[in-house]
C-alpha cells in the first residue's frame, strides 16, 4: 500500500513524525506537508502565488502552502504515481463536531477525497498532547481493516483519539458529528505600540454532545470514527425552498 501523509501542524510537528514512523512499518509512505503551522486553514488553496516544494529527506517534502495545497499538488502531478490512501495528522488537538469546518487536518483529507482517494484525518484530543502512539496504533488498525475491506473513494473518516495510554483506551466507536456552543468572545490586547489587536476566542464547549456523537465517545474514553461527506446540501428543505422562491 502507498500512503500520502500531510497535516496542518507543519512537517516538524511531533504528530506527523510519530505517524510517519508508524506507517513506515506497514506501507510505502510519502510526506508532503506545510512548511509551518497552518491550523484553521480549512480547504483554502493558494491561487495567486506559486508554491515552492523542498525535499528534506527521501520521500519527505515541505511546501510553502496550506494543507489542501500539499495534497492537491501531490496528487495532480508532483508525484509520479497515485497513492492508495491519504492520511492527515496526527493533529495536536481535537477535530470534533463543527471543528471540521475550519480544520486544516480534515481539509487535507477532504482534498484527497476530492481527487478520488479514500482518506483519513486523525487527531489526538486534549491539551498537552502526549500519547500520539495511541492514535497511531488505532490508525494502523483502521488501515489493516481497509486492506481487508477497502473503503469507497468518496469516504473520509474523521478519527479522534483520547490523549491516554493505549492501555486506558476503551475501544473504538462509530459516531456522528456533535455540535459546539457558540465560540467564546474575541480577546482584545495591545501591541507594543499601543495599537489594539484581537485574538479569535476559544471554541465553545460541546452543545450537541449526547450519546452517539464524537464528543460523547471521547468523553467516555473511546476513539471516535465519524464518516464525513462533502455534500453540504440540506436536501430536506429543497421543496420548501422551491415553494418560497415562487413568490420572488
Amino acid at each position: 500500500m502507498k500512503i500520502l501523509v500531510s497535516n496542518d501542524d507543519g512537517y516538524l510537528a511531533k504528530g506527523i513524525n510519530v505517524l510517519t514512523e508508524a506507517l513506515d512499518q506497514v506501507a510505502d509512505v510519502v510526506v508532503v506537508a506545510p512548511d509551518q503551522e497552518r491550523s484553521g486553514a480549512s480547504s483554502s488553496l493558494t491561487l495567486k502565488d506559486p508554491l515552492r516544494v523542498s525535499e528534506i529527506a527521501p520521500n519527505r517534502y515541505k511546501v510553502d502552502g496550506t494543507p489542501a495545497d500539499c495534497v492537491h499538488l501531490a496528487l495532480t502531478g508532483y508525484l509520479d504515481y497515485e497513492p492508495d490512501l491519504v492520511i492527515s495528522g496526527i493533529n495536536h488537538g481535537a477535530n470534533l463536531g463543527d471543528d471540521v469546518i475550519y480544520s486544516g487536518t480534515v481539509a487535507a483529507a477532504m482534498e484527497g477525497r476530492f481527487l478520488g482517494l479514500p482518506s483519513i484525518a486523525v487527531s489526538l484530543v486534549g491539551n498537552n498532547s502526549m500519547y500520539f502512539d495511541t492514535a497511531a496504533i488505532i490508525l494502523i488498525k483502521l488501515i489493516l481493516k481497509i486492506q481487508q475491506a477497502p473503503l469507497d473513494s468518496d469516504v473520509v473518516l474523521n478519527l479522534n483519539v483520547p490523549n491516554v495510554p493505549i492501555s486506558k483506551l476503551k475501544g473504538i466507536k462509530a459516531t456522528r458529528l456533535g455540535f459546539r456552543h457558540k465560540s467564546e468572545q474575541i480577546l482584545k490586547d495591545m501591541d507594543p505600540y499601543g495599537r489594539p489587536i484581537y485574538w479569535v476566542g476559544p471554541a465553545g464547549e460541546g452543545q450537541d454532545a449526547g450519546e452517539g456523537t464524537d464528543f460523547h465517545a471521547i468523553e467516555q474514553g473511546f476513539a471516535s470514527v465519524t464518516p464525513l461527506k462533502v455534500d453540504l446540501t440540506r436536501h430536506s428543505v429543497i421543496n420548501d425552498l422551491s415553494d418560497w422562491l415562487e413568490s420572488v
